[in-house]
């Protein structure tokens, strides 16, 4: 190379150097300021006497900060007030919801990964909360299916156990079903479960109501209510998110099936073998759910806190293997 042709090389090298455009920020880079704050939490209420399973959303539309909420029972619900202030979280849950004389005022802030804080009980005494984000619970490839497992003998309660081991009101064996107890406790099977089918057979006596939670959280409604509320939470839907396609019938004393598979967070709901919830995603949990850890797998849990009976036969879950 000749000496000109070289130094012409430094010269455009020294450019190159000067000129080099900056390096672009990592894909996996945390938010930072209010969008740290964004997305799904799932949040636990510390409360003096036990813990309490929630669910947080916060959102950002046009500017302005939004916040759903499932408190300690119920669905989730839009919340009037939400801000944050220099670090500072703030949203507010109505007294109306909250079953209190005053408004449920939640205050927090990021710690980590983690967002912490206070709020207070019905009688005034502090409680504090923690929420973890949510997980996606996005699966990579299809689930291989093991083995079936019948869940229910049809003669006692073997392989279930229910919330309250000393309630007075208790959930019976009638002609080779389940009874629901109404107005007792919830009865949840002993084995846990991640991504598994279902399929379960009911019969919702008049004016009752219960539900089938899945891994302990996510409520299929079962009910006869004699005044249902929205189309969310009446039979076929996920309690407070997902709507089945098309009105169900709500006839009581005549036994319905449903079979469900759950991949992740994402369901496909059959009842009496028509299609109702065709692979949507579950953003969360329901009100009154086991736990709030999504990420861990969780029973089959049925409610037997609400009103009337409901019965509960042929009872079978085939889980994904590993």
């Amino acid at each position: 190379m000749s000496v000109r042709l070289a130094r012409c090389a430094s010269v455009l090298l020294l450019l190159a150097s000067v000129f080099v455009a900056p390096a672009a920020p990592a894909a996996d880079a945390e938010p930072t300021g209010e969008a740290a704050y964004l997305g799904r939490w799932d949040l636990t209420l510390h409360a003096p006497d036990r813990e309490y399973p929630s669910w947080l959303e916060l959102t950002d539309t046009d500017g302005t900060l939004r916040a759903r909420l499932v408190s300690r029972w119920g669905h989730a619900r839009e919340l009037p007030e939400a801000s944050i202030t220099d670090g500072h979280l703030r949203f507010v849950s109505p007294k109306s919801e909250e079953d209190r004389q005053d408004d449920m005022v939640f205050n927090g802030q990021l710690v980590g990964q983690t967002l912490e804080g206070v709020t207070s009980g019905q009688d005034g005494r502090p409680w504090t909360w923690s929420a973890e984000r949510a997980p996606s619970l996005t699966r990579t490839a299809p689930p291989h299916w093991g083995k079936s497992l019948r869940l229910f003998n049809g003669k006692d309660l073997s392989g279930w156990h229910t919330s309250d081991p000393a309630a007075k009101i208790v959930w019976t064996v009638v002609d080779g079903a389940l009874r629901s107890p109404g107005k007792g406790p919830e009865l949840a099977t002993d084995r846990r479960f991640e991504d598994f089918k279902l399929h379960i057979e009911f019969n919702c006596g008049k004016g009752a109501n219960s539900g089938i939670y899945l891994r302990g959280r996510y409520e299929l409604q079962v009910e006869n209510d004699p005044e249902p509320e929205g189309p969310t939470m009446r039979t076929g839907g996920v309690y407070g998110f997902l709507a089945p396609n098309s009105e169900m019938p709500r006839v009581p004393g005549v036994w319905h099936r449903y079979d469900v598979e759950l991949v992740g967070r994402t369901i496909t709901v059959a009842l009496d073998g028509k299609t109702i919830i065709d692979h949507q995603e579950i953003p969360g949990i329901t009100g009154g759910a086991l736990d709030s850890h999504e990420g861990l797998p969780g029973p089959l849990y049925l409610q037997g806190s609400e009103d009337g009976h409901v019965s509960y036969r042929n009872i079978v879950v085939t889980p994904a293997r590993d």
